[in-house]
Order: structure tokens, then C-alpha cells, then sequence
């Protein structure tokens, strides 16, 4: 009777809760993962701290589809080529600058400005090559002008970085916009405290939520503080404790636990999944047999199951994520484990004798392949434990891999990753859709080297499908087109699969409306809300 009192007792508690209605106020304490070099900028842990005190133009919900928010409307002319913007009226940055036509001209040409400080680097590799110019026609009309069609150019900007900023704020300089930027978002920062937290009050005035937000008006927290706590395990600690009510990232070996006692939400991110980028410009791998080798080499499918356990899934296509609308299903099993396969790719291609080690030599050179990470940076321990099971396997057929672990500090200062300083990269770049292919793929310009082409595949095939399909109005047309460019980048082994790139987010039961937006897959707090 006893239990059965308990079962009816947790039922009612259940549904009471349910039940609840949002609450304001309360703080929420947010166990995050990395901290960025400024609280803006172009990586995706900048982005993940702009969407809380920066609003955009517009927003992408969870279908995929482009939504209002600080535009509440738009038209597009009949070539592609001029969009027309209507602005919601009586938004205002946090400093009492008013957001008008004007301030959204003003952002735009500090995307494109000449310093490499103060200019937006996603803006310049997606859409600076078809820009031609914004201006605002009206006090809340916006017109952006473009020499060619570039149909992904709203899903861009959705993306956090290209939230709007105060132009007054941004007159302080680049110094002062690091420390504490100014938007008109539902989160204003007070304080970073380097090495610790960002400290962020509500907005009491906000007025400009997205269309697919859960609620209009200011945040219900008061405050958010955004502790950075890089280890997962002192991470997921904090949640245990009581000490975050909310944490990125679960850890493998905490995730079946994770969900039986929290509230866990996984989105799995746009762009490109976590793959293995293959150095295609010097041997071994400007053979293809031997990238395709590799890639039948080790079971890596297993791999990842054994080090994620099911907290970020396997991902045979390398070249798009699976949450994607373009992502070509047929290649999610592509190179499957087949180490009798491998072997004969590397007897075509020469590789022919072996050492006292086993591992295969050509020439007299021994198949090295050093693969250079971030660790706890770009992989985490989970990745590279993945990794050394591949590492192990590969060996099998001959390959002498070697990992080359690098701190994030070293990573971000070039170490291990100059042209001929690794073999294979494991990275990701994370968007909504294929638009990250033009980021990814484009060609060296002749002068300069695409810093975002790791694997130096520069097929001109490849690129002609890339800027049709962004060009092309026709949906159908162009989701073949892409596809089309996943399967010639998979086909010749450019980048291999390794595992879909999942954020997860873990949250006390008291905590409700944690979210995590389709844009880049950044936690969204303005709607989060505390059971009283």
C-alpha cells in the first residue's frame, strides 16, 4: 500500500508540475564548457554567449524554416538579387540607441570592415563575394543588395554571429566590445570574470523575441551566470551537486545516468558532423587508394560507439551533418570496416612491404599518418579515446598513426597544424545546412589559402556544384546539386566519417524551457523559466 501511495504521490507531483505556470525570477547558474577569447567573435562558443544579449534579423525554428525577429518581414525581388528587410519598431539597444534601419547598415559594414579585428570572418567567406551593398531606404526599411542570387543568405543570418550590435557601443572599439558588447538582446552582460564566469541581468525592456521563442517579452530569470567549467566530469559534478542547475555537453560515461535524473535535450548540429580531415596535398593521402584505405582500415563505426555510449552517434558522411535538409542519407555508411579491402588498396598503391613493426613501407618511407587535435578543444576525451581505437585498428593493415594531442592554447597558436605538420585533422564546422560547404571548399584564390580547407581538395568540380546549387532558386535542383557535392567529396575521401557533433544540454527538473536553437545549436535561456 505503501508503494502504491508513493507511485500515486509522484504522479500528482508529476502532473502538478506540469501543470505550473512560468515564474520570473531566480538565477540560473549554467555549467558551461570553453571560454572564448572575447564575448564575441567568430568561433562557436563566442556565438553560443551572443544569442543571449544579441538579437538578428531573423531566426530558423525547428522545421528549418526562416522565421521574424528584429525583421518582421522581407520580400525578395524577382532576379534574387535585392532583399528588403521591414524592421520591428520600438527595439532599442541596452545602451538607448535606437534599432533602426540605420544600426543594421552601420553592423554590416563592420562585417565587412578592412581590419581583420573589427570585420565578421563568417560574413566574409558566405556572402562578402556577392555583396554589393545595405542601406536603409526608410527609418525601419533595410534594402541589401547582392551582384548574384545566394539563396542561403537567410539561413546566414540566423546564425548568433550575426546578431545586431549597438553601433554606438561599437564606436568604443574592439577592447571594449570584447570585455562587454551591447545588443538589444534579453541578457545584458555585467561582468566576465576571466577564467571563471560571465555574469549576465534581464533585460527588464526586452520587446524583440524571436517568432519560435516560447514566450514575448523580458527573460523570467533575473539573472544567468555563465560559469565556465572546461572538465565534463567537475561539470556534471556541479549538476549532481546542485550547483548548476543546467550544463553542456553530458559526458559519455554519464549519459544513461543523465537521463534517468535530469531533463537531457540532444540536438545534433548543423554544418558538417566531427570528421577526419585527410591532407590530400602530400603523400600519403594525395593517393586516393590509400585515403580510401584508411577509411575501410578501422571499424570506426564501433569506435564510436565504445567511446560515446550513445552520447554522440557514428557518421559515415563526412561531408554534411544528418540534420541538414540536404544531407544525402545514401552515404551514411560509407567505407565500411574492411581491413582485407584496405590491405589490397595499399598493395595497388605500392605500399607493398612491411617493417619489422608490420607497418607498411613505400620507397623505404614508412606509411606514417600523424593526426594532430585540440585536445579537450576540438576533441574531447571521449574523441580521443575513439581515436586510439582507430588508432589500434589501422595498425593492422599497416598504417603507423600517431596522435598528437595539442593543448587549445598551442592549437590556436598553428602548433601541429601547419601544411606538412599532420596528415589527418578531426574537426568540424558547425551552420545550419549545406551553406558551410562554400565556407569548407572554397578554392585558394591564388593568393591566399582557404584556412578553412584542411584537406586541401580543391576538385573544380566540386565547386562549380557549390556555387549553382547556392545560386539556384529551385529547391529541388538545388538539394540534388548538393547532394551531388557530398558524394564527389565522400567518393574521393577528402574527409572521412567519425561521429555526428551533438549538443546536449542537462537541466534540473525545476529548470524548464531550456532550448537549443537550429541555427548553430547554441542553448537559448530568455525563455527558461523556475518551478516554485
Amino acid at each position: 500500500m505503501a508503494a502504491l501511495f508513493g507511485l500515486v504521490a509522484a504522479i500528482g507531483a508529476g502532473a502538478a508540475a506540469q501543470a505550473a505556470e512560468p515564474a520570473h525570477g531566480g538565477t540560473i547558474q549554467y555549467g558551461h564548457e570553453q571560454e572564448g577569447p572575447c564575448l564575441l567573435g567568430g568561433w562557436i562558443q563566442q556565438w553560443y554567449l551572443q544569442r543571449q544579449y544579441a538579437d538578428n534579423l531573423v531566426s530558423r525554428d525547428a522545421d528549418g524554416r526562416i522565421v521574424p525577429w528584429l525583421a518582421t518581414s522581407w520580400t525578395i525581388s524577382g532576379d534574387r538579387r535585392t532583399y528588403t528587410f521591414q524592421l520591428r519598431p520600438g527595439v532599442a539597444f541596452t545602451d538607448g540607441t535606437k534599432l533602426d534601419a540605420q544600426a543594421v547598415v552601420d553592423n554590416i559594414a563592420i562585417w565587412f570592415d578592412a581590419d581583420p579585428a573589427r570585420r565578421n570572418n563568417a560574413a566574409t567567406f558566405y556572402f562578402k563575394d556577392r555583396f554589393v551593398s545595405a542601406r536603409a531606404t526608410a527609418p525601419l526599411t533595410l534594402q541589401l543588395d547582392l551582384n548574384a542570387p545566394y539563396e542561403p543568405l537567410l539561413t546566414v543570418l540566423s546564425h548568433a554571429t550575426f546578431g545586431i550590435l549597438s553601433p554606438t557601443a561599437l564606436a568604443r572599439g574592439v577592447a571594449a566590445n570584447c570585455e562587454q558588447p551591447i545588443g538589444s538582446g534579453p541578457f545584458i552582460v555585467d561582468k566576465w570574470n576571466r577564467g571563471q564566469n560571465v555574469q549576465f541581468r534581464r533585460n527588464p525592456a526586452y520587446n524583440s523575441a524571436p517568432a519560435n521563442a516560447r514566450h514575448q517579452g523580458p527573460a523570467y530569470a533575473e539573472r544567468l551566470v555563465w560559469k565556465f567549467l572546461k572538465d565534463p566530469t567537475l561539470r556534471y559534478g556541479s549538476l549532481l551537486s546542485g550547483e548548476s542547475n543546467v550544463i553542456y555537453d553530458v559526458p559519455a560515461v554519464a549519459w544513461e545516468e543523465a537521463n534517468k535524473r535530469f531533463h537531457v535535450i540532444r540536438h545534433l548540429t548543423g554544418g558538417t558532423p566531427l570528421r577526419l580531415q585527410l591532407n590530400t596535398e602530400f603523400p600519403p593521402f594525395d593517393d586516393i587508394r590509400v585515403r580510401r584505405a584508411f577509411a575501410h582500415a578501422a571499424d570506426r563505426r564501433r569506435a564510436v560507439e565504445v567511446s560515446f555510449l550513445g552520447a554522440a552517434p557514428f557518421e559515415g558522411n563526412a561531408a554534411l551533418s544528418q540534420s541538414a535538409p540536404d544531407y544525402a542519407k545514401d552515404l551514411a555508411d560509407a567505407y565500411p570496416y574492411d581491413p582485407a579491402l584496405a590491405g589490397r588498396l595499399l598493395d595497388e598503391a605500392g605500399w607493398t612491404a612491411r617493417d619489422a613493426d608490420g607497418i607498411r613501407l613505400k620507397d623505404g618511407r614508412k606509411l606514417t599518418v600523424r593526426i594532430a587535435y585540440g585536445a579537450g578543444y576540438n576533441i574531447t576525451s571521449d574523441g580521443a579515446q575513439a581515436l586510439q581505437i582507430i588508432q589500434e585498428q589501422a595498425r593492422e593493415v599497416g598504417f603507423e598513426v600517431v596522435l598528437r594531442p595539442t593543448t587549445q592554447a598551442d592549437w590556436l597558436g598553428g602548433k601541429n597544424r601547419g601544411p606538412k605538420e599532420f596528415e589527418i585533422q578531426p574537426a568540424y564546422w558547425t551552420a545550419t545546412s549545406a551553406e558551410v560547404l562554400k565556407i569548407v571548399w572554397r578554392p585558394d584564390d591564388g593568393i591566399t589559402r582557404n584556412p578553412y580547407n584542411i584537406s586541401r581538395f580543391q576538385d573544380p568540380r566540386l565547386w562549380t556544384l557549390i556555387t549553382e546549387a547556392d545560386a539556384t532558386a529551385d529547391e529541388a535542383r538545388r538539394r540534388q546539386l548538393y547532394q551531388d557535392a557530398q558524394r564527389l567529396l565522400v567518393d574521393s575521401a577528402a574527409v572521412v566519417g567519425f561521429s555526428v557533433l551533438p549538443v546536449s544540454i542537462a537541466s534540473q527538473h525545476r529548470l524548464r524551457d531550456v532550448w537549443i536553437s537550429s541555427a548553430v545549436g547554441e542553448p537559448v535561456f530568455h525563455d527558461a523559466w523556475f518551478v516554485k
